[in-house]
């Protein structure tokens, strides 16, 4: 029989809105109000939950404390440069007089005045001078360079802990509606768990899984056929919008997403239904029932059996492109 063929792929769907995202708190604490309800309408920073946390002010007053020390140290009176300044100023005194020492007695024994261990001693003590006071001016480099070090850390650290002190109040991401909100005044938060869930308002998105033999055959803006649970007997249409690559393996399934022509008056998320992802369409084409197929390229004629060549096919029919014409009779295997 000829017939208008659409050959389609079956996938299970759920409604989501569009942009949908779980809200987290970047800091622990108590929750001390939720300053929106389930259902609200906010706009992108609007406040939404405020948190109770005594830690980073804390932790904000000791790196200030830690960075005042710092400061102190390089710039202070009581400056640890000020300190080995002081060494060098020594220690440049007695080299200035261990050198004139040390050329004086050198001059001496050049004319063979003087003992050898007089020279020797002068020359040793010189040696010791210079190098004294070369490691203390290495001493001071590395001591200012440590101490410049420890007053950006210093000031690094009061600057993030000023920042974690103000992140008190959550906000929203995006221009959205409030679907959920998961922590009541006084329970505990942490950074690990949701506090709500934001998403569009009025853009919703329907979620497919297709199996793993189908997905090579899906595109995007094919056409999608929708039926949902809450609607029954309407059926809706779509175009796919995005297709993820990752397989999910415990299911083998990917992941399609189609979004509505002409979506329902009242969507929720969470709503469930089916949907038909229309591969080919064909009119006029000549098919038979699937259970008169014999080996995937048969079918039983007053000819016995006869080898075909198929299309198109649904759950229900199979198009028959060469083999047998309109006018065979065909016989039920079964």
């Amino acid at each position: 029989m000829e017939r208008n063929l659409t050959e389609s792929v079956y996938s299970s769907v759920t409604i989501q809105p569009d942009s949908l995202y779980q809200v987290y708190a970047i800091v622990a604490g108590i929750l001390d109000e939720n300053l929106v309800e389930e259902d609200d309408l906010v706009k992108k920073d609007e406040r939404l939950i405020h948190i109770l946390n005594n830690a980073p002010k804390l932790n904000a007053r000791n790196a200030k404390l830690a960075l005042d020390l710092a400061k102190e140290n390089y710039n202070g009176s009581a400056a640890i440069l000020d300190g080995i300044k002081d060494e060098i100023v020594a220690a440049t005194l007695k080299y200035k007089n261990d050198s004139i020492n040390y050329f004086r007695q050198k001059n001496l024994w050049e004319q063979q005045i003087g003992s050898k261990v007089q020279y020797d001693t002068k020359q040793l003590n010189y040696q010791l001078s210079s190098n004294s006071l070369r490691l203390l001016k290495s001493k001071y480099n590395r001591t200012k360079n440590e101490l410049e070090t420890n007053v950006k850390q210093a000031k690094n650290n009061y600057e993030t802990a000023l920042i974690a002190s103000k992140d008190f109040v959550v906000k929203s991401k995006i221009n959205g509606k409030v679907y959920a909100l998961y922590k009541e005044p006084g329970e505990i938060v942490n950074t690990m768990e949701p506090l709500a869930s934001i998403g569009s308002a009025s853009k919703f998105v329907i979620d497919m899984l297709v199996d793993e033999v189908d997905i090579v055959r899906i595109s995007k803006q094919q056409d999608v056929i929708i039926t949902l649970d809450a609607y029954n007997g309407n059926t809706f249409k779509g175009n796919v919008s995005k297709i993820y690559p990752k397989k999910d393996e415990r299911n083998q399934t990917f992941k399609v997403e189609a979004l509505f022509e002409n979506p329902p008056k009242v969507l929720y998320p969470g709503l469930s239904g089916e949907a038909n992802i229309i591969i080919a369409k064909k009119e006029k084409v000549l098919t038979i029932p699937k259970s008169y197929l014999i080996d995937d390229n048969k079918v039983k004629t007053d000819d016995g059996l006869v080898q075909v060549e198929t299309g198109l096919q649904n759950l229900e029919y199979i198009e028959v492109v060469s083999g047998i014409t309109k006018d065979t009779y065909l016989y039920n295997p079964e």
